[in-house]
């Protein structure tokens, strides 16, 4: 059984723990690694190790950093392939799919490559006479990044890049669900250059996340899954004293006007609905069809579209979907469109009995459509996670907006309209962080940045782009002036421009 060890200074290790978390693959249901945790000394041993090596790569020239951005670049570009096939193996979705979560990483790759331009400070001289202010963006120190399993390679390459390019140094704890990506990230930026101790991989569960939070040495943390986890990791690092981003959960709606291409609407659906197997932050779980004709032509394009999705392991050609992560998020999924279906709700097409030839144990839910979906059904109110499409019908624009403005999550939303003036005022008042105008999931490219509104984020900072510079630095703003000799005296007034 292959064991994937924490990356500590450079060096792999099992630390002082014996236990190990079992490592599934979902397509097959069968366990095909043990993962090592870590316990309070092993992410002591990692914040040491990373702090350590932080007075050199702080003060390491940022073309330098960022000349290893750019090796990083090369090496995943010619290795996605082998990247893709480790996210596959233990997350389960398409080798497509894998491609493309190693694609989005590579943006912000990309950006952190132009980071000496971004780290640039600004100079104002004689802002009152002989003095000069200068500011500039400092590194915090150590920093942490707690990722979710959704997508194990893309979430990580949006925190390390900014943080290390940035002059920090980072300790990452990955999902325990499918940690090997994590470990060939290390390998790739070893490759590329990148010091001992400037990165390092810490597995386990809560307890090596809360010794991350109350540690003392680590500076901030960088966050990514579920919203009470989220405002957990929010609370606790704010009371150690941290800088905290915790991005949460997400209810993502699509609001489907009567002008709307009804074909264009159903494919970005499928697409945005059923990719990844519905395991996405950004997932459209929810369609709002504005009047009941809108309603049932949207329907009835989707059912044969849904009742179409060709779903198998990774290494089948022409799967579309994979399994879901585990046994329980399978039974969690079941058990919700069992809870819609009493509540409601009509199961239009029917994915909890699928079961895929020679993957029989895999963990499968196949594409579920719900339609007659009303707010107060738990499949509404809750995150699914999960391959399941629900029709939620509006008879109005406004009761579409007000759904979306009243609920809880506010990550991403979309409308798919040919009416620019709907457009505007939805991009204008609608109250969610990122928006899609006839774009199904609304990720901004990695020079812009990500992050939701409401309950979908606890912390004043997007990941990634601009907004990650300011996270992972600090402003210093020196006042100076230089003597020329002639002394005027004590001062007890503001310097002022006369």
């Amino acid at each position: 059984m292959q064991l994937i060890q924490h990356i500590i200074n450079g060096q792999h290790t099992s630390g002082v723990s014996s236990q190990t978390i079992a490592v599934y693959n979902p397509a097959l249901g069968q366990q095909s690694a043990e993962v090592v945790t870590a316990v309070v000394e092993d992410v002591n041993t990692a914040v040491a190790a990373a702090k350590a090596a932080f007075p050199a790569w702080s003060k390491m020239p940022s073309s330098k950093r960022a000349n290893i951005m750019f090796n990083m670049r090369t090496l995943l570009v010619a290795r996605q392939d082998e990247v893709a096939e480790t996210i596959s193996k233990e997350h389960g979705k398409t080798h497509d799919d894998a491609l493309g979560e190693v694609t989005r990483a590579l943006e912000v790759i990309e950006f952190a490559c132009g980071i000496t331009d971004k780290l640039k400070g600004n100079f104002s001289r004689d802002v009152a006479v002989g003095i000069d202010v200068t500011d500039e963006r400092q590194a915090l120190g150590v920093v942490a990044g707690i990722t979710p399993f959704n997508f194990p390679a893309m979430v990580p390459l949006w925190m390390i890049p900014m943080a290390l390019a940035c002059g920090n140094t980072f300790i990452l704890k990955p999902s325990e669900r499918d940690p090997s990506s994590a470990n060939l990230i290390h390998q790739l930026f070893a490759e590329a250059g990148l010091p001992p101790g400037v990165l390092n991989i810490v597995h386990g569960d809560k307890v090596a996340v809360d010794a991350l939070l109350d540690h003392s040495d680590v500076k901030a943390i960088s966050f990514v899954g579920s919203t009470p986890i989220a405002e957990y990791i929010y609370q606790r690092g704010s009371a150690s004293g941290k800088r905290v981003q915790a991005l949460g959960g997400a209810k993502n709606h699509m609001v489907i006007m009567p002008d709307a291409d009804l074909d264009q609407a159903a494919d970005a659906l499928m697409g945005a609905g059923f990719g990844s197997a519905g395991e996405r932050c950004m997932a459209i779980s929810v369609a709002v069809p504005i009047g009941q004709e809108t309603a049932d032509k949207l329907v009835a394009k989707l059912i044969p579209r849904v009742e179409a999705l060709k779903v198998g392991p990774y290494n089948q050609t022409g799967n579309e979907m994979g399994p879901v992560i585990s046994a329980d998020a399978q039974k969690r999924i079941k058990g919700l469109i069992d809870q819609g279906e009493a509540e409601g709700a009509s199961v239009l097409v029917d994915g909890r009995s699928l079961s895929v030839a020679g993957c029989e144990a895999g963990f499968w839910v196949g594409g579920t459509l719900l339609d007659n979906v009303t707010k107060d059904m738990s499949v509404y109110q809750q995150e699914i996670f999960g391959p399941v499409l629900s029709i939620l019908r509006a008879n109005t624009y406004a009761e579409a907006t007000d759904l979306i403005n009243a609920h809880e999550y506010g990550n991403g939303t979309s409308i798919f309209t040919r009416d620019g003036d709907a457009a505007r005022d939805f991009a204008a008042n609608i109250e969610v962080g990122m928006v899609g105008i006839n774009v199904p999931i609304p990720v901004p490219v990695a020079y812009h940045s990500f992050g939701g509104w409401k309950r979908s984020i606890f912390g004043a900072h997007g990941i990634y782009g601009p907004e990650a510079v300011h996270f992972y630095t600090k402003l210093k703003t020196v006042t100076s002036r230089w003597p020329t000799g002639i002394r005027a005296g004590a001062e007890f007034t503001f310097p002022t421009m006369s």
